[in-house]
């Protein structure tokens, strides 16, 4: 299986002169976005510029409108043209949502968790056919909730059950939501440090300054591959006796947490 994304780069719908741009930042995925970024009035000149765009050879994912907004029928055109890889689902609450867009084509869906009842709605969210992964839209999440804690730390309860849901429903690791600080390096890693540790397996990113950063903090560091390497040696080397690696016994959930660290670097 190949690695799943860590960094989903936004682009605006409204924007077909960004499209290309987009595809050359060095993101693991694109996500044209025709929701929150295209305003009203633009909507459909928007999808008609991305239509003529996507192909199988610029494969993208696409964030379309909401099921409950007028745009959501002719957004569902483009969920089986070629190049659409993902279909973005914003504000998901429900799986009957989700089969629409499987009826309609989409190859595989990415629900956004952004409201209280999305959340509540979580097991049959995940479990509906065609998820490939969820995707948690914090902003959103915290202003329905009335949350105001800037830190976020008001959010590890609910980033931790995006992560336990997909780990029960066997879909790929979730994607935490955005760093609004474009230029706020530290920031950026403390935010993606902090998904990574919780079990997230990527980030949106909403300029493409961030991605580089992004995929670097999602990645193994230096440290962790040398972690890694000494656990396989030293496993290798007892031939299925107990051994020490840094001082610390070794079992079977630490060598197979190194293997993880070894497969995620080689899909680099």
């Amino acid at each position: 299986m190949p690695r799943a994304a860590r960094s989903l780069l936004f682009v605006p719908g409204s924007r077909p002169d960004r499209f290309d741009k987009a595809m050359a930042a060095g993101a693991d995925a694109v996500v044209v976005d025709l929701e929150d970024a295209v305003a009203a009035p633009d909507k459909s000149r928007a999808r008609e510029a991305l239509a003529a765009w996507v192909a199988p050879e610029r494969a993208v994912i696409v964030r379309i409108n909401g099921a409950d907004t007028d745009w959501f029928r002719d957004d569902l055109a483009l969920c089986a043209r070629p190049g659409v890889a993902a279909v973005m689902l914003p504000k998901a609450e429900r799986a009957d949502d989700i089969a629409v867009l499987r009826a309609a084509g989409a190859i595989a869906v990415l629900p956004l968790v952004e409201s209280a009842a999305g959340f509540a709605a979580l097991p049959s969210i995940a479990g509906a056919a065609g998820v490939q992964r969820l995707v948690f839209g914090s902003l959103d999440f915290q202003l329905d909730l009335g949350m105001r804690d800037a830190l976020e730390d008001e959010l590890i309860f609910f980033r931790s059950q995006l992560v336990l849901a997909s780990r029960l429903a066997g879909l790929q690791p979730p994607v935490d939501g955005v760093s609004t600080a474009i230029d706020d390096a530290a920031r950026l890693r403390d935010d993606a440090l902090r998904a990574r540790r919780l079990g997230f397996g990527g980030k949106l990113c909403i300029h493409p300054r961030q991605v580089a950063d992004v995929n670097r903090h999602f990645a193994p560091s230096e440290t962790e591959r040398a972690w890694a390497q000494r656990v396989l040696e030293a496993a290798a080397a007892s031939g299925g006796a107990a051994a020490a690696v840094d001082g610390k016994m070794i079992d079977k959930p630490v060598i197979l947490r190194a293997q993880a660290i070894m497969r995620d670097l080689q899909g680099d």
